[in-house]
C-alpha cells in the first residue's frame, strides 16, 4: 500500500514575478497543482513545513495529499526549482493522480545487507550502484515509497540486473517491456584491481586526446 503525506497549502490569486517575489518575503512558496480533469491552480505554501517535508526521501516519490481549506487532491511533485546557493524553495509543480489511472514515476531503491556480503566483506572488492532509482508503473494504490535491494548474498562478479529485483504487488518496471538489452545492471560487484586498471586506462585515452603543443606549451608555464 502507498503511504500519503498531507500537504496544506492556500490559493494564489496574484500572478507573475513580482508577485512570487513577495510571496518568498512573506514566507511562503508558489507552486502550481495540474493534471486530470480540472484546470491548473496556483497555490502557495508555506515555506517552512515545506522545507522540512523536503528533506525527506517519501517527498519526492510519494502520493502526498494536498489539503485546500479541506479539500484533499492526490498528487505527486513533478518538479522542484531551488535557489542556486540559499536554502529556499522557489517553486513547486505537483500533478494531480488519478486513483483509477495507472501513473509512471520513478521510486529510490533501498540497498540493503552489502556490508555482510561476501563481496561486501572482501577489501579486494568494489560494489558498484549502477542505479539509485527505477522508474515503475502502477496504480496510485501500490506505489511504494521505495524498493528494497537485497545484496546479502552478493559475491564477486556477480550483477543485480533490474529483472532481479523483488517488486511489491501491481508494480512493473516498463523498460523490461522493451527487450533484453534493457535489463540493465543496478549492482554490481568487480575486483578492486580491475576496476583501478580500467580508471587508469580511461585517464590516459583523456591524456592521449590532449595535442602535443598544447601539453608543451603546459610544461613551460
Amino acid at each position: 500500500m502507498a503511504t500519503t503525506h498531507e500537504i496544506r497549502v492556500e490559493r494564489r490569486e496574484d500572478e507573475g514575478k513580482g508577485a512570487s517575489r513577495r510571496l518568498r518575503r512573506a514566507g511562503k512558496t508558489p507552486a502550481i497543482v495540474y493534471g486530470g480533469d480540472l484546470k491548473p491552480v496556483n497555490i502557495q505554501l508555506d515555506h517552512e513545513p515545506l522545507w522540512v517535508a523536503s528533506q525527506n526521501e517519501w517527498f519526492y516519490s510519494s502520493i502526498l495529499d494536498l489539503s485546500l481549506g479541506g479539500d484533499i487532491q492526490k498528487v505527486l511533485l513533478r518538479d522542484i526549482q531551488r535557489h542556486p546557493y540559499k536554502q529556499l524553495i522557489m517553486h513547486l509543480d505537483f500533478q494531480r493522480v488519478n486513483e483509477k489511472e495507472t501513473l509512471r514515476t520513478a521510486v529510490p531503491l533501498h540497498f540493503l545487507g552489502e556490508d555482510t556480503s561476501p563481496a561486501g566483506k572482501s577489501v579486494e572488492v568494489v560494489v558498484l550502484h549502477e542505479l539509485n532509482e527505477v522508474v515503475v508503473e502502477c496504480l496510485p494504490k501500490d506505489l511504494p515509497e521505495f524498493i528494497e535491494v537485497d545484496l546479502s548474498a552478493l559475491e564477486l562478479g556477480a550483477t543485480v540486473h533490474l529483472s532481479d529485483l523483488k517488486l511489491p504487488e501491481g508494480v512493473e518496471i516498463p523498460e523490461l517491456k522493451l527487450g533484453k538489452e534493457h535489463d540493465v545492471a543496478v549492482v554490481v560487484a568487480r575486483h578492486a584491481r580491475v576496476e583501478a586498471a580500467e580508471e587508469t586506462a580511461e585517464g590516459d585515452e583523456a591524456g592521449a586526446d590532449v595535442p602535443a603543443s598544447k601539453v608543451a606549451k603546459d610544461d613551460e608555464k
